[in-house]
């Protein structure tokens, strides 16, 4: 985090990304000073309602964070910063999107947890749009004109007043990544039967991990069978970019048992403030995140680490197993809805497990469910070209390859289940 004395006393001079927050009621006009070098401005967590009008000045900006801030409205000015890719207002005040606002370039627009009932129809004009990302919001309805991005990988839906996914959605060429929990037409079960686990039972040890929906830590499970070590994660209760908390938890617990998911144990009972949680089977510590999530500049596509280097009998053995257990969710009425390298842990040898529910919907009736299921073999695909990008030894086993083109091409209809893709992975491993 920068300082706005070091600002002010022009210490940043030439920097690429400038992160102020320090309560800011108002723009610093020195920002300006820095428009020959700025591509990342961050000005989340201050307390501003405004932008300058004249914000096209920052000639090379392309990334801007203002989220936990009080804007009301989407700054029109946004819509003449003609390098400008990547827009986050999370968390404001937001209940309109100018026409205006929307930068020819935009990429990925981020308006989570904010007031919205409408989005205008030149959206649909913005032909570069990748990842969108609309949860808890009030929206009734999605322009029409959102048919036309024909890029548009991710979509986040979480948490709004939708009677319906429309089904010209259904139909997108590149949709990948969808989250639909929690709007009106949504199916979610009744509690699944699940062991209730007493507070007083658990003892709480080192943290494990933190994500956006809580916390994990190893604990000790001591009950009158025994003692077990075990994960416990406890939910914060708070809006994620992908939706509830509490629609995650239920799809972790309504999932099952499958080998490459985590364990369920039981939900926390009885936790002194409240907070809801799991009880956990406590995984390898050998296995290890497969991915990193993606950057700024790659928007949809994981980073994987520099050395990755798999080999073919790795690459079968890890998407066998992913589509084994998506296969498995798909079954059952649900779709992961971020199936993603960096939600798969592994070892070398290609074990792994799938984690992070908190994209999961479950499917809202039959008609559609063929059409969710293939909008998530496309993001298979995607994991498996991936995973073929490092296996220098691909060529030796051009089926992977063919059944990577058939998960994403662009006829959602024409893509196969997930079980007929584990079922031609099986088949390769013989």
């Amino acid at each position: 985090m920068h300082s706005l004395a070091d600002l002010r006393a022009g210490k940043l001079a030439g920097i690429r990304r400038l992160d102020l927050g320090c309560g800011l009621e108002h723009f610093p006009q020195e920002i300006f000073d820095l428009a020959d070098s700025l591509e990342v401005l961050n000005l989340s967590g201050n307390a501003l309602s405004s932008l300058p009008d004249d914000l096209h000045r920052l000639t090379k900006l392309e990334v801007l964070f203002v989220s936990d801030n009080l804007f009301t409205e989407l700054p029109a000015v946004l819509g003449r910063c003609e390098r400008l890719s990547m827009i986050g207002f999370k968390a404001n005040r937001i209940e309109h999107v100018p026409a205006e606002s929307l930068p020819p370039r935009l990429r990925w627009l981020i308006l989570t947890d904010n007031r919205l009932e409408t989005l205008p129809e030149q959206l649909g004009r913005c032909p570069m749009l990748q990842k969108l990302m609309l949860a808890g919001n009030r929206l009734q309805s999605l322009p029409a004109s959102l048919a036309n991005c024909q890029q548009l990988e991710l979509l986040r839906l979480s948490a709004n007043q939708l009677p319906a996914l429309p089904d010209w959605l259904m139909q997108m060429p590149a949709l990948a990544w969808l989250a639909h929990s929690g709007n009106p037409f949504s199916r979610s079960p009744e509690q699944p039967t699940i062991d209730r686990i007493p507070w007083a039972q658990l003892q709480l040890q080192q943290r494990l991990g933190e994500g956006a929906s809580g916390v994990i830590q190893q604990g000790l499970w001591r009950s009158a069978e025994g003692s077990r070590a075990v994960a416990i994660k406890l939910y914060k209760g708070e809006l994620t970019s992908d939706g509830s908390p509490q629609d995650e938890m239920l799809a972790c617990m309504a999932a099952g048992a499958h080998p490459q998911l985590i364990e369920v144990i039981g939900e926390v009972d009885g936790h002194p403030d409240q907070r809801r949680g799991l009880v956990m089977g406590l995984i390898d510590p050998a296995l290890r995140n497969l991915a990193g999530p993606p950057s700024l500049a790659s928007c949809s596509r994981d980073i994987y680490p520099p050395d990755t280097v798999l080999s073919v009998p790795v690459v079968l053995r890890l998407a066998t197993g992913i589509a084994s257990v998506v296969a498995h969710l798909h079954a059952i009425g649900i779709t992961h809805g971020d199936l993603y390298g960096h939600n798969i842990l592994w070892q070398a040898d290609g074990q792994c497990l799938l984690g992070d529910f908190g994209a999961a919907a479950f499917h809202p009736h039959a008609s559609v469910s063929a059409a969710l299921e293939r909008i998530e073999v496309r993001a298979f695909g995607i994991l498996l070209e991936e995973l073929l990008s490092h296996c220098p030894d691909s060529d030796s086993c051009p089926a992977l390859a063919r059944l990577a083109a058939r998960c994403v091409q662009p006829a959602v209809a024409l893509r196969p289940g997930m079980q007929e893709v584990h079922d031609c992975l099986q088949a390769l491993t013989g």
